[in-house]
Parts: structure tokens; sequence; C-alpha cells
């Protein structure tokens, strides 16, 4: 058990100074001046001139790894579990990418379990880039249904030169099965879908919502900062629609292609036009491959996207865009915990799992990460490495 005393909490709203009490591996008291049972076996972690977060929930990442557009070399790693924590990740959900074929999805569950086991939280998306959409059972709603990682579909990829090109009424078959299977499950039944660089941006989102009666909160878009142009048309279709858009985190910002948005600068354009602080997600990418440039801006190889990059971009969006602390927070907790239906995830309260990040107040560096209860990473030192690392 533990007891953080005098963290400034943010649920991601502030609640102020307070105490949290920890225990099997969830929250079970908030207040002031909580008693210090250390004769019970409480360690007391002090939590002065720090802020309290919430885990952080990356809702798009590779974790098998990615890539593979350059040939059989080119496919990155699976990822480790400290890859995860170091960042204040605590909830990750897993997906394919371009290649459906060498990368399964009974492989992306015995990843997610493995990562699982290990100690933080897993989710997966069933299917990948193509359509038809391959699964497990031979169905998106039986997925679903009966596989209890599986939370929705993705990533689905449209408006792009590797997509399967499918119709609208295709995608909106596509989204509408998700849907049904979240609601026949008690799931999300979220569409996580791939946008690329293409003339029809958003449109097939559009189709779904003017023809049908699947509402937004069932598809997810993500790399809407891949251009300005994806990313006006996303604040468009969130803003006037009441979509929800995803911006991207895993780009090396030093070496931006000139088109594409800082995902803090995103979020920051996003909030600035009128979009709800509550339909902006973050997720990195993580494990996908990433050119990599030298000073002069040389390629020089393949890299890897980091899930680091979610919390990076979180902290700059607050630092050095100007965002509040408690919007930038909602885009990488309670917004894609809302989408996703993780009740005891993505917000502080008594009951929640214990999955929370204890950071500097001024810098917002780090210093303890803690996944149902677990302390991961404590001091910027991880404790808690994966099993082959």
């Amino acid at each position: 058990m533990y007891l953080i005393k005098n963290a400034e909490v943010y649920s991601p709203e502030s609640l102020g100074a307070m105490d949290v009490l920890i225990g099997g591996g969830q929250i079970l008291k908030m207040g002031h001046d909580l008693p210090a049972q250390e004769a019970y076996g409480v360690e007391v972690i002090d939590g002065e001139g720090k802020v309290l977060m919430p885990g952080l929930i990356d809702a798009h990442v590779h974790i098998l790894g990615g890539g593979g557009e350059g040939g059989a070399k080119t496919r990155t790693p699976e990822i480790m579990l400290s890859d995860i924590t170091s960042g204040g990740v605590t909830t990750v959900v897993g997906c394919l990418g371009t290649d459906g074929c060498t990368r399964t999805m009974s492989n992306l569950l015995a990843k997610a379990k493995g990562l699982e086991e290990e100690g933080i939280t897993t989710y997966v998306y069933t299917g990948s880039y193509q359509v038809p959409v391959r699964t497990l059972t031979g169905k998106i709603m039986d997925d679903i249904i009966l596989l209890e990682k599986v939370v929705g579909t993705g990533e689905i990829a449209i408006s792009d030169h590797r997509s399967s090109q499918p119709s609208k009424k295709e995608f909106a078959r596509i989204v509408a099965d998700t849907r049904v299977g979240g609601i026949l499950s008690g799931k999300a039944g979220l569409v996580n879908i791939h946008m690329g660089d293409g003339e029809n941006k958003l449109e097939f989102l559009r189709y779904v919502l003017k023809k049908t009666e699947v509402p937004a909160s069932n598809m997810l878009p993500t790399h809407i900062n891949r251009s300005r142009a994806l990313m006006e048309d996303g604040i468009d279709y969130a803003k006037n629609l009441g979509g929800y858009i995803d911006l991207t985190t895993s780009s090396d910002p030093d070496f931006l292609d000139p088109d594409e948005v800082k995902a803090s600068t995103g979020l920051k354009m996003a909030l600035d036009q009128g979009v709800s602080e509550d339909h902006v997600t973050f997720s990195s990418d993580g494990q996908g491959s990433l050119p990599v440039f030298d000073s002069d801006g040389k390629f020089l190889g393949l890299g890897v996207g980091k899930v680091t990059s979610l919390y990076r971009e979180m902290r700059d969006a607050v630092l050095t865009d100007g965002v509040g602390l408690t919007a930038a927070l909602k885009a990488v907790t309670r917004n894609p915990a809302t989408l996703l239906k993780l009740e005891k995830k993505g917000r502080i309260k008594e009951g929640a799992d214990a999955d929370l990040v204890l950071a500097d107040k001024e810098t917002l560096d780090i210093n303890l990460v803690m996944a149902k209860g677990r302390v991961m990473v404590r001091d910027g030192q991880v404790l808690v490495k994966g099993t082959f690392e």
C-alpha cells in the first residue's frame, strides 16, 4: 500500500492538494491529512511540489512492431515494457498496420497478454489496414464479443495509397458491425482509422454520420496532423459535426515535414478554433518505423516511433504551446478512456485503478509511474523491466 501525501491532483481537472491512499491496485481513499499508517506496511510518498496525474492511455501502438514497407529488413521489433512505462503510459491498445500478413491477430493477442502479465493494461483492435477485415474468428462482431481484449477494429486505412480502397458503403458496414459488437459485449466498439493524405480526407466519416445512425463516438481518425490540409479538415469535422480526432505524437519534432503539424501545436490550433477539449486525443503510433535525419536534414535510415513521445507532446502542449494542463491531460487520459469505455482508467477518483504519474510541478519531469498499484518507475529509473530486457 502507498500513501501519496500533499500532491497537486489533476483528475484531469485540478482537485488541489490532496492525499491519495492506494492498495490492492486501486485508489482506496482521497482526502486531506490522511493518517500515515507505516506500521501497517503503508509506504508514504512525498508529493510536495509535484502534480499527480492519471496514467496515460495510448490507443494506437504497434506492440508487435510496424513498418516493413521497405522490405522485410525494415520490420520494426516488438515493443518492450519499459518503452511504455518510462513515458508514463500504463494502458495501451495494440494494432496491426500495413502488414496483416506476417503480423497476425494471434500474435497481437499473445503480445498483449504478455505485456499485461508484465504489469500494464492492454487491449487490441481486430484487423489491419485491409478490407475485408482480417479477423481471428472470421467476423468483426464475433472477435469483439468473444475475445476479451478486442475493443474495436483497426487500424482501417482510408484516403491512402496503401489502403484497400474500400467504398463508402463498405467502410460504413465496418463501422456498423464494430458498433453492434461493442453494444453486445459492453465494450467500446471503436474503429481506429488510419488517415492518409488523399484528397478524400474525412469524407468517409462524414458519409457515415450523414447516411447512417452510427454516432461519431464509434470512429477515431488518427494521423490528423500529418498535413495542414488534413488538420484543418479534422478541425471542421470535430467542431461542426461533433467528431473526434486523434493526433500522432511520434514524429521527430526537430525534423518535421514542412506540411506536418506537431501534435502539441495541433491541439492548440483545435482548441483555439472552437473544438471541444473533450474531442481531441493523442496517440503515439509507437513502434512504427520513422525516417532518421542528421543535423543537416540528410536521410540516415529508419528509426522506431516511441511511446514516450505521448508524454513529450502533452508536456510541450502545456510548457510551449500554452495549453492548460487539464486540457492537455484530457487528450492522453480521460478522452481516450471515455471513447474506449474504460471507466476505471484515465481519471483519479476513489475506486479507479491506481494508474498514476507523479511529476515535478514546474518542469513536469516524471518522478514516479505506477501501474495497477505497482511502482514501475521511480526517480527517473525503471524499476520493473520486461521479461527479455
